[in-house]
Protein backbone atom coordinates (compact mmCIF):
# COMPACT_ATOMS: atom_id res chain seq x y z
CA UNK A 1 0.00 0.00 0.00
CA UNK A 2 1.17 3.53 -0.75
CA UNK A 3 -0.34 6.90 0.14
CA UNK A 4 -1.81 8.52 -2.95
CA UNK A 5 -3.14 11.85 -1.71
CA UNK A 6 -4.50 13.87 1.17
CA UNK A 7 -7.58 16.04 0.65
CA UNK A 8 -8.47 18.99 2.86
CA UNK A 9 -11.62 21.13 2.91
CA UNK A 10 -11.82 24.68 1.64
CA UNK A 11 -14.63 27.20 1.49
CA UNK A 12 -13.21 28.94 -1.59
CA UNK A 13 -10.87 27.17 -3.99
CA UNK A 14 -10.30 30.36 -6.00
CA UNK A 15 -8.32 31.81 -3.09
CA UNK A 16 -6.90 28.49 -1.82
CA UNK A 17 -5.29 27.47 -5.13
CA UNK A 18 -2.86 30.44 -5.27
CA UNK A 19 -1.92 29.87 -1.62
CA UNK A 20 -0.88 26.28 -2.26
CA UNK A 21 0.90 27.22 -5.49
CA UNK A 22 2.87 29.79 -3.49
CA UNK A 23 3.86 26.98 -1.11
CA UNK A 24 5.40 25.20 -4.12
CA UNK A 25 2.71 22.70 -5.15
CA UNK A 26 1.96 22.29 -8.87
CA UNK A 27 -1.71 22.47 -9.88
CA UNK A 28 -2.66 19.46 -12.04
CA UNK A 29 -6.48 19.40 -11.78
CA UNK A 30 -8.70 22.46 -11.60
CA UNK A 31 -12.36 21.43 -11.43
CA UNK A 32 -13.86 24.60 -9.97
CA UNK A 33 -15.69 25.30 -7.85
CA UNK A 34 -15.50 21.89 -6.18
CA UNK A 35 -12.02 20.37 -6.51
CA UNK A 36 -8.34 21.02 -7.20
CA UNK A 37 -5.37 18.66 -7.06
CA UNK A 38 -1.65 19.34 -6.86
CA UNK A 39 1.59 17.44 -7.33
CA UNK A 40 4.19 17.73 -4.62
CA UNK A 41 7.58 18.95 -5.89
CA UNK A 42 9.23 15.75 -4.61
CA UNK A 43 7.95 12.18 -4.52
CA UNK A 44 4.74 10.74 -5.92
CA UNK A 45 2.14 11.90 -3.40
CA UNK A 46 -0.48 14.43 -4.38
CA UNK A 47 -2.52 16.90 -2.37
CA UNK A 48 -6.03 18.12 -3.06
CA UNK A 49 -8.63 20.54 -1.78
CA UNK A 50 -12.37 20.19 -2.04
CA UNK A 51 -15.05 22.81 -1.63
CA UNK A 52 -17.22 22.57 1.45
CA UNK A 53 -19.84 24.80 3.00
CA UNK A 54 -18.75 24.08 6.56
CA UNK A 55 -15.18 23.67 7.79
CA UNK A 56 -14.28 21.21 10.54
CA UNK A 57 -14.52 22.61 14.03
CA UNK A 58 -11.66 22.47 16.52
CA UNK A 59 -8.09 22.59 15.21
CA UNK A 60 -8.87 21.43 11.67
CA UNK A 61 -6.71 19.12 9.61
CA UNK A 62 -2.93 18.67 10.10
CA UNK A 63 -0.85 18.17 6.95
CA UNK A 64 2.92 17.59 7.03
CA UNK A 65 5.15 18.40 4.06
CA UNK A 66 8.79 17.34 4.36
CA UNK A 67 11.40 19.83 3.13
CA UNK A 68 15.07 18.88 2.85
CA UNK A 69 16.29 22.46 3.32
CA UNK A 70 13.58 23.61 5.69
CA UNK A 71 15.10 26.88 6.90
CA UNK A 72 15.86 28.11 3.37
CA UNK A 73 12.43 27.00 2.13
CA UNK A 74 10.68 28.90 4.93
CA UNK A 75 12.87 31.96 4.33
CA UNK A 76 11.83 31.93 0.65
CA UNK A 77 8.14 31.61 1.58
CA UNK A 78 8.36 34.48 4.08
CA UNK A 79 9.88 36.65 1.32
CA UNK A 80 6.78 35.79 -0.79
CA UNK A 81 4.48 37.03 1.96
CA UNK A 82 3.55 33.72 3.59
CA UNK A 83 2.94 34.22 7.32
CA UNK A 84 4.02 31.55 9.79
CA UNK A 85 2.65 30.84 13.25
CA UNK A 86 5.97 29.21 14.16
CA UNK A 87 9.31 29.57 12.38
CA UNK A 88 11.67 26.57 12.09
CA UNK A 89 12.63 25.12 15.43
CA UNK A 90 13.78 21.80 16.83
CA UNK A 91 11.12 19.61 18.44
CA UNK A 92 11.49 17.02 21.24
CA UNK A 93 10.48 14.30 18.74
CA UNK A 94 13.71 15.09 16.83
CA UNK A 95 12.15 16.88 13.85
CA UNK A 96 12.68 20.49 12.83
CA UNK A 97 9.32 22.15 12.08
CA UNK A 98 7.71 25.38 10.94
CA UNK A 99 3.94 25.85 11.27
CA UNK A 100 1.33 27.92 9.49
CA UNK A 101 -2.35 27.74 8.64
CA UNK A 102 -3.90 27.80 5.20
CA UNK A 103 -6.70 30.26 4.46
CA UNK A 104 -9.29 27.84 5.87
CA UNK A 105 -7.46 27.20 9.14
CA UNK A 106 -5.98 23.80 8.21
CA UNK A 107 -2.67 23.25 9.98
CA UNK A 108 0.30 23.07 7.60
CA UNK A 109 3.56 21.80 9.05
CA UNK A 110 6.72 22.06 6.99
CA UNK A 111 9.36 19.86 8.56
CA UNK A 112 12.58 17.96 8.19
CA UNK A 113 12.80 14.65 10.02
CA UNK A 114 16.00 13.19 8.60
CA UNK A 115 16.72 9.68 9.86
CA UNK A 116 14.20 10.25 12.66
CA UNK A 117 11.32 10.61 10.20
CA UNK A 118 10.62 6.88 10.28
CA UNK A 119 13.31 5.62 12.63
CA UNK A 120 13.28 7.61 15.89
CA UNK A 121 15.19 6.13 18.83
CA UNK A 122 11.89 4.97 20.42
CA UNK A 123 10.69 3.09 17.32
CA UNK A 124 9.14 -0.31 18.01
Amino acid sequence: MNLNQITVPSRDLEISIPFYEKLGLKLIVKALPHYARFECPDGDATFSIHQTEQLPSSEGIYVYFECQELDKYVEDLVSKGIEFDELPNDKPWLWREARLKDLDGNQIILYYGGVNRKDPPWKI
